[in-house]
């Protein structure tokens, strides 16, 4: 209960004054307090979703390089809604600069440090960025990887792994080329809810999403799965970490004293097993900051007893959330409907289930979509992030404020509403992944290692492998895959973390579901994009691991794409590696 009274403290002793974004920057920034402003829409049209996107960058005043994509309008990280079936045509404009030499070299070697000639099978590193004047020749086979290349990843849909639609191995867009078109039709069995895009750049996901390079994608239609949600006002809140406002400032008094501060071999804040301490990023809530040491929080408005559906996605590049919603000191029931996009919804032939919990553990690259409940005039309110422990190895996410909730009548309406009513959503055409027998299992772990191991300060590599191989970092020059499949099949995949901090799994272009976690089984009825892997702590018999049911049985998988850690760092830095598809035969090949 520390941290729901450190929390409300805390909450009584800073209710600042609101104030709005002063910046004319292509990529403005709100000050800390400031109300959370929902991210514009822009909405499909007649099964059409058209829309131009630009790429930009500009310096912050602590010297870090903020980054977003911006509408026609000018708007930040727009809100993509789209339905099933939906066309969407996006016109990708690259307008980043080089601002700062301190940031042309990438943090894994095996990327590519963007010289004009290096390309997909030929990542020779050169100088510097490509500069404002050179072009890539052809998008769809550069494969240049630098601090001013951009490009889009559909993070969770079920889309194919090709250029235009969502490769990150070798399409990059450079600054000198002609806006560039993704095209691609969202899959009409596609689970309705959150997904969202953002830049896949190897060697430099890390800075990019650093700075803000983040946006929603909506896939309407989950009260189509849970009525519950029927009618209800829905809230898009993007929580993204960055660098440290303050990095040197003391701890709030109100904090309790934490053993010494102490930095990890990434260079940020190590965890200190208190809950308390130096975060090793500062965290914010639809671009409002929320910096350390005292977290002022964000606000967020709402009608007396309110309920809404609050759509949650952790665009940060390595922090984890673990959120609680506190009237006082009391933690209020958050009704979980869907999770990475898909509805809890298996089982629940009526769609009147909800999953009610009191906290909702969010890693990297994950949403959760969930209903609150509103406090009453003048109840203080909270929506908090608990700490979570990354291990010994790991970063430091300490307990901290995100955003006071502050009720009025005369509260603005959000945005956007669901349906009142709808058709229930049809029934799966395929089996029930848990239902099918696996044709393998296959063994992959994470595992890091000292650059010199004579060294505890040198750098660290960082691994993601198939169990029976040598441990390297993720090459994107290579053209053989780390792992063939089959489409139409269903796999098993066991993954350890071999590793003294916590890690994030992630694979582009399907959806798997969680069997087992740490030996024991679980009986989840949605499947997942992202899942945590504990850390080791050097004294079990056996490491830590999860087993997942991996789904290849839609032909969009087919074609070669990435799995890796989603702490950006880590994939940066090689935690990755890639897997190829192969056309099937069979029930499991059939158009949408």
């Amino acid at each position: 209960m520390q941290i729901l009274k450190w929390a409300a403290a805390l909450f009584f002793a800073t209710w600042p004054l609101l104030s709005s974004a002063q910046a004319l920057s292509p990529c403005p920034r709100p000050q800390p307090g400031s109300i959370v402003e929902e991210p514009q829409d822009l909405r499909s049209h007649d099964g059409v979703l058209e829309a131009d996107l630009t790429a930009q960058n500009a310096s912050a005043a602590n010297g870090s390089t903020l980054y977003c994509y911006t509408d026609a309008a000018g708007h930040q990280s727009p809100n993509l809604r789209v339905s099933p079936g939906d066309l969407v045509i996006l016109h990708l404009r690259n307008a980043l600069r080089n601002l700062s030499s301190n940031n042309l070299s990438s943090s894994n070697p095996n990327s590519t440090s963007a010289g004009r000639t290096a390309i997909a099978h030929h990542h020779t590193p050169s100088a510097g960025a490509p500069s404002a004047n050179s072009s890539s020749g052809d998008p769809c086979r550069s494969g240049i990887m630098s601090p001013v290349s951009t490009n889009l990843h559909f993070h969770g849909l079920t889309i194919p792994p090709v250029c235009h639609q969502d490769d990150v191995m070798k399409t990059s867009v450079q600054p000198a080329d002609a806006p560039f078109e993704y095209r691609f039709r969202i899959p009409e069995n596609e689970p309705p809810g959150l997904y969202w895009y953002h830049p896949h750049i190897h060697g430099f996901s890390k800075e990019q999403l650093l700075g803000g390079a983040s946006g929603a994608l909506i896939v309407e239609g989950i009260e189509r799965a849970k009525k519950a949600t029927a009618g209800l006002p829905e809230r898009v809140f993007i929580l993204r970490d960055q660098d440290l406002l303050n990095p040197n400032a003391p701890p709030a008094k109100s904090e309790p004293v934490v053993p010494k501060f102490m930095v990890d071999k990434d260079g940020d804040a190590a965890n200190t097993g208190t809950g308390f301490g130096k975060p090793a990023k500062d965290l914010s809530i639809n671009y409002v900051p929320v910096p350390y040491p005292d977290y002022t929080p964000a606000v967020i408005e709402m009608k007396p007893g309110e309920r809404q559906l609050w759509r949650v996605l952790n665009a940060s590049a390595i922090t984890y959330v673990n959120i609680e919603l506190l009237f006082g000191r009391t933690p209020q029931p958050l009704g979980l409907v869907g999770m990475d996009g898909v509805p809890m919804s298996h089982g629940d032939t009526t769609g009147d289930a909800v999953n009610w919990q009191t906290h909702l553990a969010i890693p990297p690259g994950a949403r959760v979509e969930f209903i609150v409940k509103g406090p009453e005039e003048g109840e203080p309110a909270l929506l908090v992030t608990k700490t979570v422990d990354t291990g010994p190895g790991g970063e430091n996410d300490p307990n901290r404020m995100l955003a006071k909730v502050v009720t009025s009548t005369n509260a603005p309406e959000p945005r956007a509403r669901l349906a009142s009513s709808s058709q229930p959503l049809a029934a799966a055409n395929d089996a029930w992944l848990g239902d099918v027998t696996p044709v393998r299992v296959r063994r992959l772990y994470f595992s890091e290692k000292l650059t010199d191991p004579n060294d505890p300060t040198s750098a660290i590599e960082f691994y993601l492998t198939v169990d029976g191989e040598q441990p390297k970092m993720f090459d994107m020059s290579s053209t053989t895959p780390n792992i063939v499949a089959q489409q139409g099949t269903v796999e098993d995949w066991i993954i350890e973390n071999r590793s003294g901090e916590l890690h994030d799994f992630h694979i582009h272009q399907l959806h798997f579901l969680l069997l087992d976690y740490m030996g024991k089984p679980v009986h989840e009825n949605f499947l997942r994009d992202t899942v945590n892997v504990p850390y080791f702590n050097g004294h079990t018999l056996s490491y830590p691991s999860v087993r997942l049911r991996m789904d290849f049985r839609d032909p969009n998988t087919v074609g070669t794409f990435v799995y890796h850690c989603h702490i950006l760092e880590h994939e940066d830095k090689g935690m990755m590696g890639s897997i190829q598809v192969e056309a099937g035969e069979g029930p499991g090949n059939r158009t949408r």
